[in-house]
């Protein structure tokens, strides 16, 4: 690229990042509303696609949506075929993936300690035992994972149901980086996140309460009641661990201004001792529960290892009070269970998500009376997203001409949105995560419970620039192994990357 394009991108790219929404006309034509459903609902269109949702009407296009069980995706489908890690049960990832360096430590244990001092030696022993027992390391489960997450965002023609899959794991956000969530975080999104994103809120919030990579994420497996009994059951885990209490609360579902104080965390706590991991992590974070563990005897069979496991002899079983509400003394896992019923039934959960929601879909500043609407059907539905999500779609406030282009893509959206304009596709190789990563937006590894912010502040720097400024370039050279894009109807490969460098690109 020449150099006054190249500063031409630049200045693009400034404007992009210091302003919020363009000033709009009073009304907007066909053509914006469908790119601005378009730029919501999913990562935006393809070529042809505003022309398929004009023919069908922006309305059916919407409900087609909220179905995507009835849309045919078998073309994804084929795409994901080589990640056969994405349909392995924790128990069968636990058999074929194992950390080198635990390998290690197990050989030289059953060799009676020490090992051998000679590094290549020590490499050649880890090398032999990986062949020998079919082991890959868990980089690979975390390469098909962030694969996966490309392939079908950029392919899959049940848009919604990728943004909505991105969006709620961005919520109950796992750190993949974390000990054993290497091994964990393929099933929380494949079997706790993507079978419930327009489904009961309830039983979303169930499924990652009880998913083995939650439980490890946020403590919860070091959690046990202080009875002298449970505690010299389990010495290492030394009592209640309020983490997963607190952010379940506070992040999960009240909010921070929920109305739940620091006696009601305790006390969801307490009702959350017992819930565990099958084989679970000690309290210096070393996963029993991988290959080799089992191998000498320590393990459950492959089915079970990892799975989520109530232990009855960690649980507190007295009394407990959250939010005012009783939980009878002498119960087991279904103390938890009622407290997940009591915060998905709470208005200021509804409150919570609803705002959520509509900041993610119409604008980083939710229009209150929109918010209202969706909180309202949040509780005449019990916590129907699907019913919510309609509300939003379909809302005078979503379709409103400030509310187009609103919001800053986030470095996964740009790169998908791009793509997906140039009529690409992408088999979510390594370069392409990483392009990712140096935009700012390392996938899956977002250390805090919080999730990426979703508001425009936090794209919004000068240090990504150059880094956005470059990967118009390269896609657009079609220099990225794995990712190809058709630049029928650009002059050249500069003319598209100026496109890509937009200002009105830039936003959705």
């Amino acid at each position: 690229m020449t150099k006054p394009a190249l500063l031409s991108l630049a200045v693009f790219l400034g404007l992009c990042l210091t302003g919020g929404a363009q000033p709009q006309t009073a009304t907007l034509n066909e053509t914006q509303r469908i790119t601005h459903l378009l730029n919501r609902v999913g990562f935006g269109p393809r070529p042809g696609d505003v022309e398929r949702v004009r023919q069908m009407g922006a309305s059916k296009y919407i409900e087609q949506q909220l179905r995507p069980e009835l849309i045919d995706d078998s073309a994804t489908d084929i795409r994901l075929e080589p990640f056969d890690t994405l349909h392995m049960s924790i128990g069968e990832i636990f058999e074929h993936f194992a950390d080198p360096q635990m390998i290690l430590q197990q050989l030289n244990n059953n060799a009676g300690g020490g090992g051998t001092p000679d590094q290549a030696a020590q490499r050649q022993k880890v090398q032999a035992y990986i062949q020998q027992m079919g082991i890959s390391p868990p980089q690979r489960l975390a390469q098909e994972l962030a694969a996966q997450k490309l392939v079908r965002a950029v392919s899959s023609e049940r848009q919604l149901q990728e943004v909505l899959t991105d969006f709620w794991y961005n919520h109950f956000n796992i750190f993949i980086g974390k000990g054993v969530d290497r091994f964990l975080t393929t099933d929380f999104e494949m079997n706790a996140i993507r079978p419930h994103v327009l489904g009961k809120f309830k039983d979303l919030l169930m499924a990652t309460a009880k998913s083995p990579a939650m439980m490890f994420y946020l403590d919860n497996v070091l959690s046990t009641s202080p009875d002298p009994r449970a505690l010299a059951a389990a010495p290492a885990r030394g009592g209640i661990n309020e983490n997963y209490a607190r952010e379940l609360m506070e992040l999960h579902t009240l909010g921070v201004d929920g109305g739940y104080t620091q006696q009601d965390v305790t006390e969801v706590a307490r009702a959350f001792t017992g819930w565990s991991i099958a084989q679970a992590p000690d309290a210096n974070g070393m996963a029993q529960q991988a290959r080799q563990a089992a191998r000498v005897g320590l393990g459950q069979p492959p089915g079970q290892r990892g799975d989520f496991m109530f232990r009855p002899f960690m649980h507190d079983s007295g009394i407990k009070t959250v939010l005012g509400h009783t939980i009878n003394a002498g119960g087991g896992i279904e103390d938890g269970e009622q407290v997940i019923d009591i915060l998905a039934h709470h208005p200021s959960t509804a409150r919570f998500i609803a705002t959520k929601l509509v900041r993610r879909f119409v604008s980083d500043t939710p229009p209150p009376s929109l918010v209202d609407r969706v909180s309202a059907t949040y509780m005449k539905t019990d916590g129907d997203i699907r019913e919510m999500m309609r509300v939003i779609l379909t809302s005078p406030e979503f379709a409103a001409p400030d509310a187009v282009q609103a919001k800053v893509k986030s470095p996964f959206e740009l790169v998908v949105s791009a793509i997906r304009l140039l009529g690409g596709r992408t088999d979510g190789s390594p370069q392409l995560v990483q392009a990712i990563e140096r935009m700012g937006q390392p996938l899956y590894r977002y250390e805090a419970p919080t999730g990426f912010p979703d508001r425009a502040s936090y794209w919004m720097n000068n240090g990504v620039l150059v880094e956005r400024i470059n990967f118009g370039i390269a896609l657009t050279s079609n220099r990225i192994p794995g990712t190809r894009v058709d630049l029928k109807g650009y002059k050249d490969p500069e003319s598209a990357a100026l496109v890509l460098g937009s200002p009105e690109f830039q936003k959705k």
